[in-house]
C-alpha cells in the first residue's frame, strides 16, 4: 500500500504514521488455528507389530473379523499399507499407538501406550496428521471443527472395516445430523436440497476439515450447479455478485426457492418500497362510477390496487433477480437503470 506525500513535513509524518499503523495491523492480526501437540512415550522402543498380536490377536483373528464383518485389522484401509508408503514412519499398530517396548514390559498396562480414544483432540490430530496432511486435510488446523476441539476418532473409526467410506462411524449425512440438527431439521422444509432424497449429500458443498468444497467465492460453489445463473450480465445484482446466502438459506426454507424470507419482505430488506405502493386509486373496487376524492390516480384493480399491485411479490415483474442484459425499469429518459 502506497501514501502519497504532500511534500511537506506534515504530509510526510502523516504517510509515515499511517504505514506504521497499516503494519501494526498485520503483524498483530491473530491467525485462528489448532496447534497440534504430539504425544510422546519416554523411553520407549519400537518392538513390531508381531509382538502386539501375541497379546492382541484379536486384532487379526476372528474375533475382529467378527465383530467388524470384515477379516482383520490387516485387510483394512490402515493395514493394508505397505513400508514404502510410510515414507519413514513405522508400519502397524505402533504407527498411531506410539512404541510399544514399557507396554511390553509392564504387561499390558494401559497406561504405557498411546490410547487415541483416551487423548486430547490435539493429540489425536497429531497423530493423523503425521501422514493425513495433504489435499482436502492440509486445512484441517483452521476448521471450526477442529477450532471446536472435535477429534478425529469423533467421526472415524480407525480399526474399521472399510463398509462405509473413509472409515466413517456413520454414513453422511447421518453422522453430520448426529451433532447438526438444525440442519437436518431444515432439510425436511418445504424447500431444500435433495439430501433426503439420496441425491446430494454434505459432502458435496462442505469440507469437513476444512471450510467448503471451493477455495474460491462462496457462489463459485454455487454456480458449479447453477450454472444458469452465472453471467455475465449487462445488469447484475449486487448480492447476487457478492454472495448467494445473502438472499438464499442453502440448509432449507419455508419460502420458495431455498428464499431467507418471503417476498416483497426480503426486498425490501434492501430495497425501499416501490413509489407506486403508497398511491390510492380514484377506481373503488373497479367501479369506474365510483369516484374517490383521496386521490386522482386511476387502477383497476380497486382502492388499493396499486397495494396489491406492487407489494405482492417483486418477481412478478422483476422475473429476472440474478441478473439481466436489460434495465429493472424501462425507462425513456435519463436516470437509473439498475
Amino acid at each position: 500500500m502506497l501514501f502519497k506525500s504532500t511534500g511537506t513535513k506534515t504530509g510526510r509524518l502523516v504517510s509515515v504514521l499511517l504505514l506504521v499503523m497499516f503494519l501494526a495491523a498485520c503483524a498483530t492480526g491473530a491467525i485462528r488455528q489448532k496447534m497440534l501437540s504430539m504425544p510422546q512415550i519416554e523411553g520407549a522402543s519400537y518392538v513390531g507389530q508381531d509382538t502386539c498380536l501375541e497379546c492382541h490377536d484379536d486384532m487379526a483373528g476372528e474375533d475382529f473379523a467378527t465383530s467388524t464383518g470384515g477379516e482383520g485389522f490387516a485387510h483394512t484401509i490402515h493395514g493394508r499399507l505397505a513400508d514404502f508408503e510410510m515414507l519413514g514412519a513405522e508400519t502397524g499398530c505402533e504407527t498411531c499407538h506410539g512404541p510399544g517396548s514399557l507396554h511390553v514390559d509392564a504387561e499390558g498396562d494401559p497406561d504405557s501406550i498411546l490410547r487415541p480414544a483416551e487423548l486430547s483432540a490435539e493429540e489425536v490430530g497429531a497423530i493423523c496428521a503425521t501422514c493425513h496432511t495433504d489435499g482436502d486435510l492440509m486445512d484441517w488446523t483452521h476448521s471450526e471443527h477442529a477450532l471446536a476441539d472435535l477429534s478425529c476418532t469423533d467421526c472415524h473409526s480407525m480399526h474399521a472395516e472399510e463398509p462405509l467410506k473413509a472409515s466413517l462411524k456413520q454414513e453422511d449425512p447421518e453422522l453430520c445430523y448426529s451433532c447438526h440438527q438444525e440442519m437436518q431439521a431444515k432439510s425436511h422444509f418445504p424447500s431444500h436440497h435433495p439430501i433426503k432424497e439420496g441425491k446430494m449429500s454434505c459432502g458435496d458443498c462442505h469440507n469437513p476439515h476444512g471450510e467448503l468444497t471451493t477455495h474460491e467465492r462462496t457462489n463459485d460453489l454455487c454456480l458449479d450447479c447453477h450454472t444458469r445463473f452465472q453471467g455475465p450480465f449487462m445488469f447484475g445484482h449486487a448480492p447476487v455478485e457478492d454472495d448467494c446466502t445473502i438472499c438464499h438459506d442453502p440448509h432449507g426454507s419455508v419460502a420458495n426457492n431455498l428464499l431467507a424470507q418471503n417476498e416483497p419482505f426480503l426486498c425490501l430488506q434492501c430495497h425501499e418500497g416501490h413509489f407506486h405502493m403508497v398511491r390510492q386509486s380514484n377506481y373503488i373496487g373497479g367501479d369506474a362510477s365510483t369516484p374517490s376524492t383521496e386521490a386522482n390516480i386511476a387502477n383497476p384493480n380497486g382502492h388499493e390496487g396499486f397495494q396489491m399491485s406492487y407489494g405482492t411479490k417483486c418477481t412478478t415483474c422483476h422475473k429476472v433477480v440474478h441478473g439481466s442484459d436489460f434495465p429493472s425499469q424501462p425507462l425513456t429518459g435519463g436516470g437509473l437503470t439498475r
